[in-house]
């Protein structure tokens, strides 16, 4: 009998339960073997009693559930953990714990479902001898080797149907809208759920925007009798002439910057400059939430088929991927190798200016 554990680390988004049910269920009804929940990502592996048994029984009725049933966490990371002593937080490499722990309970495997800072960890395991297979999974859609990943879709169609939302009170106020939205570094969802909600400006971190355009085209459109303004702003955007707008930066306890705020610039630098009443909408956290779309859910569950069939047949060091209408596999090194952006000059940007909408630049 094969025994194998799985983990959610980073953010969470909708369809990670989708992929533990389908885990669950292709180890255990066709090959027998015994799964382990390791819960809160990989600070599950530094203590015992956060290591379950998972049995078919624990994945009924998950599939549309958001979320997580195993709780995960983005600060987690054993090689870098962060230890309180006389007052002072010092980083500690906690990985021969989590190693043991693994052997301690017989897991001969481990699939870890997370973004690029997940499976970077999971490629160090893998320097430390634990078999490891991933699955990609970020709202921000930002992996290499992977033509989408789960959670993107759900987050894409809340951001859109907020627009479709926005479009009414903006024409009945006269309002400049501003809607912030999340995939930090990466401007997918702002770019594809602006052309689908009819944006009229849309800022992502790829292209640096001139604020001083941006009010000259909503000028213009208020002059030639629009008088309402519709603008998507990624969280990593940033004006040509300044920085990046963040909450906290990284630190000991925490292992990436937190973005936010560039949606409140956007919307004082409109509000100074045309003298017209703005208001900001920062969807933050609820494009994480809610039960996974169908897309989610179907692809999540094939994700979840194809990393048991990789442990079945031993090629640990892969991450399962969409490649066109298949489910293939790719090396965690190259799915890692740096982030996958939206290109500046790509045939969606274009589409984009094409149907009138302003990049800032």
């Amino acid at each position: 009998m094969k025994r194998i554990g799985v983990l959610t680390g980073g953010g969470d988004c909708p369809g990670l339960n989708a992929v533990i049910r389908a885990v669950v269920k292709g180890a255990v009804i066709k090959r027998g073997w015994e799964v382990f929940g390791i819960e809160d990502g990989f600070d599950g592996l530094l203590d015992d009693q956060k290591i379950r048994p998972l049995t078919l029984e624990d994945v009924r009725g998950i599939l549309p559930r958001g979320g997580t049933i195993l709780g995960t966490t983005n600060r987690g990371n054993p090689f870098s953990f962060p230890m309180e002593e006389d007052g002072k937080v010092t980083l500690v490499d906690l990985s021969d714990r989590v190693v043991a722990n693994i052997k301690k309970h017989r897991i001969e495997a481990l699939v870890v479902i997370g973004g690029e800072g997940s499976l970077k960890i999971a490629l160090e395991l893998m320097g430390k001898g634990i078999s490891i297979v991933g699955v990609p999974k970020t709202i921000d859609n930002d992996l290499l080797e992977t033509d989408v990943t789960f959670g993107y879709n759900t987050a894409l169609e809340t951001a859109t149907d907020a627009l479709d939302k926005l479009h009414s009170t903006a024409e009945s106020h006269h309002r400049v809208m501003v809607m912030e939205v999340m995939g930090r570094y990466a401007g997918w969802i702002a770019l594809e759920s602006g052309i689908a909600g009819g944006a009229d400006v849309i800022l992502i971190p790829e292209i640096p925007f001139d604020i001083q355009y941006i009010c000259h085209a909503v000028d213009a459109r208020r002059k030639r009798g629009n008088r309402f303004s519709i603008i998507v702003v990624a969280e990593g955007a940033f004006p040509r002439s300044g920085e990046r707008v963040v909450k906290s930066g990284a630190g000991k306890t925490q292992a990436v910057e937190r973005l936010g705020g560039i949606g409140d610039y956007v919307a004082r630098e409109i509000g100074t400059c045309l003298d017209m009443d703005t208001r900001v909408t920062v969807l933050g956290h609820l494009q994480r939430g809610g039960s996974p779309s169908t897309f989610d859910r179907c692809l999540a569950s094939r994700f979840g088929i194809k990393a048991i069939e990789l442990i079945e047949n031993g090629e640990f060091g892969k991450m399962v991927c969409l490649k066109g209408r298949a489910i293939k596999a790719v090396s965690i090194e190259n799915a890692i190798k740096e982030l996958k952006l939206v290109d500046p000059d790509g045939e969606m940007v274009r589409s984009a200016e094409e149907l009138g909408i302003i990049f800032g630049r």
